[in-house]
């Protein structure tokens, strides 16, 4: 941490800003500043589809600490509607130790770090905490998927992170105190959720553990200099709604790419010419959503549905699901109509009124804002306890 008398604490030297270009791989992007191309370094294996979008302004540093290193710059932040959110994941541990020795979370006053890298048997914490009644094991998570006022962790698959909470819940059968930090880098966030469209078995072990396991999630705020606003809610967690919603069911979006204009026998609809692109096909599974998920993205199988004759000659660029104990699939299927390019009349729509269940793009829908926010909206602001 960069110390700071007069002012906020700053935990990055001298950030500039960038515009996105791309993201070559899950740790490097490419981007523009000052009218030359730079690659940098990005510290978050998130998937961060929703802000790093064509020309999302991107905070910047440069260090030359690792000679092994390919580039000089590393991302640290992104901005969302002019508000900065942090990224970098590796420094998110100082911001919570900065929090926690600060008595600036509520339910963790008077405690101080003893250890960092705390290691019990097997499994080991990102901090062993003393509040002066006794130890807490802690680990810490970074949490940058925001709605309008929701915030949902984790935004990919996290195995590890499930394993972190079971290891955290087996020490306190024995007594010993634990808990999660989640610090929400969003200034605007009113609730905590586990995203359990992503993740759902994540989200039922936080679930299981909650009642054993200390669970906090903190929103906070950065300056455009990514100076600290020592600023920090407590957000509360709506338990009932996560245990109705966080179930194997609801609707998704399967997105496909065709490499060539093609002529496909689609059933009873009969033989459709399809332009070269991406399509979205909305669906949905009131049970078992995951194995319906899993059937359409393989591509040996029976001919059952109208999507199984476009799958055989696409390429799956992506799924997302949307659990929900309601169905929303011709809901989804309407909002996705009006961002799409071109509709496939009657596809997927046999057993509804809509026109139909499948939408046509020239570029990958999947980088296009209007795409995240309709994403956004039916997995976060749709929210209604």
């Amino acid at each position: 941490m960069i110390t700071s008398p007069t002012g906020p604490p700053r935990f990055f030297d001298k950030p500039f800003h960038a515009s996105f270009v791309s993201r070559p791989n899950r740790f490097l992007v490419e981007c523009i500043s000052g009218g030359k191309n730079i690659r940098a370094f990005l510290p978050n294996p998130g998937r961060l589809q929703e802000l790093l979008l064509q020309g999302s302004i991107l905070h910047i540093i440069e260090e030359n600490t690792n000679p092994e290193r390919k580039t000089a710059f590393t991302v640290v932040a992104v901005e969302r509607d002019g508000v900065p959110i942090m990224l970098h994941t590796h420094r998110t541990n100082q911001v919570a130790r900065f929090l926690i020795e600060n008595g600036l979370i509520p339910t963790l006053q008077g405690a101080s770090v003893v250890k960092a890298e705390a290691t019990v048997g097997r499994s080991r914490f990102d901090f062993l905490l003393n509040d002066g009644r006794g130890e807490i094991y802690m680990e810490v998570k970074s949490c940058t998927l925001v709605g309008e006022r929701v915030a949902m962790f984790p935004d990919a698959v996290t195995a590890r992170g499930a394993r972190h909470l079971e290891e955290l819940a087996t020490l306190s059968f024995d007594g010993t105190r634990t808990a999660v930090l989640f610090v929400v880098h969003w200034p605007f966030a009113e609730v905590f959720m586990p995203d359990y469209h992503t993740d759902l078995h994540f989200a039922q072990t936080l679930l299981k553990v909650h009642n054993d396991v200390d669970i906090i999630p903190v929103s906070v705020r950065w300056n455009d200099d990514l100076s600290l606003v020592p600023d920090v809610r407590i957000l509360p967690i709506p338990w009932e709604y996560i245990e109705r919603e966080a179930k194997d069911r609801g609707s998704y979006l399967f997105v496909l790419r065709l490499s060539d204009d093609k002529k496909i026998n689609v059933g009873k609809l009969g033989s459709i010419v399809f332009k070269k692109g991406f399509y979205v096909y909305v669906g949905s599974a009131m049970a078992n959503l995951t194995a319906r998920i899993e059937r359409h993205q393989r591509l040996r199988k029976n001919f059952h549905w109208h999507i199984d004759s476009l799958r055989d000659v696409s390429e799956v660029v992506g799924v997302f699901s949307i659990r929900s104990s309601d169905r929303l699939e011709c809901e989804l299927a309407s909002s996705v109509s009006n961002i799409a390019e071109w509709p496939i009349q009657g596809f997927g729509s046999s057993d509804c009124t809509c026109p139909t269940h499948l939408f046509g793009f020239k570029k990958d829908p999947v980088s296009l804002p209007s795409f995240q926010r309709l994403l956004q909206y039916f997995r976060m602001d749709r929210f209604k306890e």
